[in-house]
């Protein structure tokens, strides 16, 4: 586990990263197809719907329990790939983008207990950002030949 100044401080620097990157992205680039049937886009969509998920739990552990919330990640990652394939290429780097900044507020906002009990009982949810996102970065660098 991740310390709590660690987790918000690589988000906050993936977050800028990813900013940075984007913003010199043109439509085509954005349109660049990826691995698997994704395209660049498609992917920022993909990161934004996991971001997604993980501001919508901790909405819900405000309110109630903190729990393990199951899921298949494969089967809901080629589920919502048809979906992020819909997105408007510019719509999907600002739904990516404010929805990155959301959570990762949300984060740096939790008390560092909260955070240790999150990792402990809501284990498939990672409040550490950056590494899925740097992770697709370098996917996406590689693709566009960056």
């Amino acid at each position: 586990m991740a310390d709590f100044e660690t987790i918000v401080k690589k988000n906050a620097e993936s977050l800028a990263e990813m900013q940075d990157f984007l913003s010199t992205l043109t439509e085509s680039e954005l349109s660049t197809p990826m691995p698997a049937g994704w395209t660049v886009s498609a992917v920022l969509c993909h990161l934004m719907f996991w971001d997604q998920r993980a501001l919508t739990l901790l909405e819900k552990w405000e309110k109630e329990d903190i729990a393990y919330s199951t899921i298949d990640t494969d089967v809901v990652n080629e589920v919502t790939r048809f979906l992020c394939l819909a997105v408007p290429a510019e719509k999907a780097v600002q739904l990516f983008l404010q929805t990155a900044e959301i959570l990762d507020k949300r984060i740096s906002r939790l008390e560092p207990d909260r955070i240790k009990e999150i990792e402990e009982k809501g284990k498939n949810v990672r409040l550490l950002r950056a590494d899925h996102r740097e992770m697709h970065l370098a996917d996406i660098k590689k693709v566009l030949g960056r």
